[in-house]
């Protein structure tokens, strides 16, 4: 079942007061810098998470803001989504480029793809090194062993995975929890209707991504650093 074209018209306007902002602040010859960290962004297209496409479409852009000060963040979207669609765009190092791939996704019925996923962002790290792997999702169709032996493979490489759960399924969970712990990286369940949370954990991992466990720390010693207390404690 396909979705519709996202995101909305209030969507939009949310995303230019935000490349507003962040153009007011960034520093005089950030564009011409080449960004510090890069950062796989993975999520699942499938027809049940289209409210949550919607808004993560509104506040992705704060993963770029958050990273800004620690050198920018080059960010690769991921994602799965119909019978066989999984596509994955080329490297965005603006919030605009990465707001206008998601507008163009539809989110259609079909099976998780999170192997591919975990496969694509292997051969990433191993072409130029990649600081985080970010998968939102909800469900896990696949084989919990095979998943767990390709965690395995990203840990030997030297890359974590954070894993922003969608509504919690026990099921699911208990693979997701696996995939995070094996690579070293972190497992953070949400509500859908509690977006804040999202922006926070993107956030977080963003500063992860441009600058290790040293910015995620300072990160979470900020009033708003909340869900990077969250990520800190359970990273390796």
């Amino acid at each position: 079942m396909s979705g519709k074209n996202l995101p909305s018209t209030g969507g939009s306007k949310q995303v230019a007061a935000f490349l507003s902002r962040a153009q007011a602040l960034a520093p005089v010859g950030a564009a011409k810098t080449a960004p510090k960290g890069r950062l796989v962004y993975a999520m699942d297209a499938t027809a049940s998470r289209e409210p949550m496409w919607e808004r993560a479409a509104k506040i992705q852009g704060e993963m770029f803001l958050a990273a800004r000060d620690l050198g920018g963040l080059a960010v690769q979207l991921v994602h799965y989504g119909g019978l066989a669609t999984f596509e994955a765009s080329p490297w965005a190092e603006n919030a605009a480029d990465l707001v206008a791939r998601m507008a163009a996704v539809r989110c259609e019925a079909g099976e998780t793809q999170i192997a591919n996923v975990l496969r694509h962002a292997l051969a990433e790290t191993k072409r130029r090194k990649v600081g985080a792997l970010v998968f939102v999702g909800d469900a896990v169709e696949e084989s919990a062993d095979l998943l767990a032996g390709l965690a395995g493979q990203l840990a030997l490489a030297g890359l974590p995975v954070f894993v922003f759960h969608e509504g919690g399924d026990p099921a699911a969970r208990r693979t997701l929890e696996t995939i995070a712990r094996l690579t070293r990286g972190a497992y953070c369940p949400f509500d859908a209707n509690a977006p804040d949370a999202l922006k926070n954990l993107l956030a977080a991992a963003a500063a992860y991504a441009a600058g290790g466990r040293p910015a995620l720390a300072d990160l979470s010693k900020r009033s708003s650093g909340a869900a990077a207390q969250t990520l800190l404690a359970q990273l390796k």
